[in-house]
């Protein structure tokens, strides 16, 4: 078992307390912080204090993959840990942005390796060769847009903005009011003539600033619109975003988003559960590489609400998340005071306090987990106890 030491993303549109306040350090922070990676991926790899000096949880994998991860976990995905943890912390919304399916991924890396595309350039698509599902469970109030809205309320939106310079994207929506629809109206709207953008954008903006405030229906959809068209104006993405399921969760509430999925995490702190992948292809409200043909490639146009993931509590203690995945599994403790848990074990696991405190003892060895504090537990460890008072987030594979 290693106590982690883990990297602090400081992208933009991160929160300057949500991070710092979890790990106990001063706050505001001097810089945005976004995204608490634990894990393995190649691009910030956690460090475990196993060795004097520390070493990358990534190198100690490849060092010893059947001992960190088990038998089962290496032949099904090689000396990498299959999933990538985090903590996220959005201030002001991130991109519209989609993730690919693992044959899309696998393509794409390839094609730009045979480019000569290096791999840390800004206009780069593919990082990995892998796909990148995700579950994402709320610690605070979350607002995210996630999937096309189905075509009938869509056009109840737009309709009830009534701005007639939208027709001739509404009209293959009309024409096919469906996920056919959906995808042509979208594909209009990306591929716009560039002086044509910001006028349109502009009209719908005030269009939804008219509305406002007023009780109207779609009053949540509208008022990130014009969010959104504050931080990006003339962008396209703002109509695109007015496509898409508003969703609400509240603290322990979780959604799944399966490749190809559009959507934008707008505000809260939430972990987020995904496979071992950083690739991302963007759609707009971003100032980063946006490649519209390639996200029309890999965009899912069904359409309809997006449904929570149901926790399923197996023994009082610990809550499951189920996915179709076989990367990861995500689970959730509430531990209380004179109870213990002690799980099945999945192969290699990182564990994550978010309220309160534990303590994780197995045979031989015992660790505090307070506040903030992330732990790896190998496959080589036998069963362990967790208690405490608190709440600890358990990632294990799915297999």
């Amino acid at each position: 078992m290693d106590l982690l030491d883990n990297v602090i993303q400081p992208y933009a549109w991160g929160s300057r307390t949500a991070i710092a306040e979890l790990l106990g350090q001063p706050s505001p922070s001097a810089a945005c912080q976004a995204e608490l990676w634990m894990g393995a991926h190649p691009g910030a790899p956690s460090r475990v204090k196993r060795l004097a000096g520390g070493v990358s949880l990534l190198e100690a994998i490849r060092a010893s993959p059947e001992r960190e991860l088990g038998e089962q976990v290496t032949r099904r995905f090689g000396a990498e840990l299959p999933f990538l943890f985090k903590v996220l912390a959005a201030e002001t919304p991130l991109s519209l942005q989609t993730h690919p399916s693992l044959t899309q991924a696998r393509e794409g890396y390839a094609r730009e390796n045979a480019l000569g595309v290096p791999v840390g350039a800004p206009h780069r698509n593919y990082k990995d060769a892998n796909h990148k599902p995700e579950l994402i469970c709320a610690l605070t109030p979350f607002d995210a847009l996630c999937g096309f809205r189905s075509a009938d309320e869509t056009l109840a939106l737009f309709d009830g903005l009534g701005v007639g310079a939208l027709e001739p994207l509404l009209a293959p929506l009309r024409a096919s009011p469906d996920a056919k629809g959906i995808a042509r109206m979208f594909e209009a709207l990306m591929t716009l003539p560039r002086e044509a953008r910001g006028p349109l954008v502009d009209t719908v903006v005030a269009a939804c600033a008219a509305r406002e405030g007023k009780g109207v229906r779609f009053a949540g959809e509208l008022k990130w619109a014009l969010r959104l068209g504050e931080l990006y104006p003339g962008d396209p993405g703002v109509i695109g975003a007015l496509m898409l399921n508003l969703v609400r969760l509240r603290p322990g509430e979780a959604i799944y988003l399966s490749a190809g999925n559009l959507h934008a995490y707008l505000r809260g702190v939430g972990v987020e559960l995904m496979a071992n992948s950083d690739n991302v292809l963007r759609g707009g409200c971003t100032p980063k590489h946006v490649d519209v043909p390639e996200l029309l490639r890999v965009l899912d146009f069904r359409c309809g609400p997006i449904g929570l993931v149901p926790a399923a509590t197996t023994d009082g203690v610990e809550s499951v998340y189920p996915t179709p995945t076989d990367e990861f599994r995500l689970s959730r403790f509430q531990l209380r005071p004179g109870v213990s848990a002690r799980p099945q074990r999945r192969g290699p696991e990182i564990l994550l306090c978010t309220e309160g405190s534990a303590r994780l003892s197995a045979v031989g060895e015992s660790l505090a987990l307070p506040r903030g504090a992330s732990v790896f537990v190998s496959a080589a460890e036998g069963a362990y106890t967790l208690e405490g008072e608190g709440v600890v987030y358990r990632a294990t594979s799915g297999l």
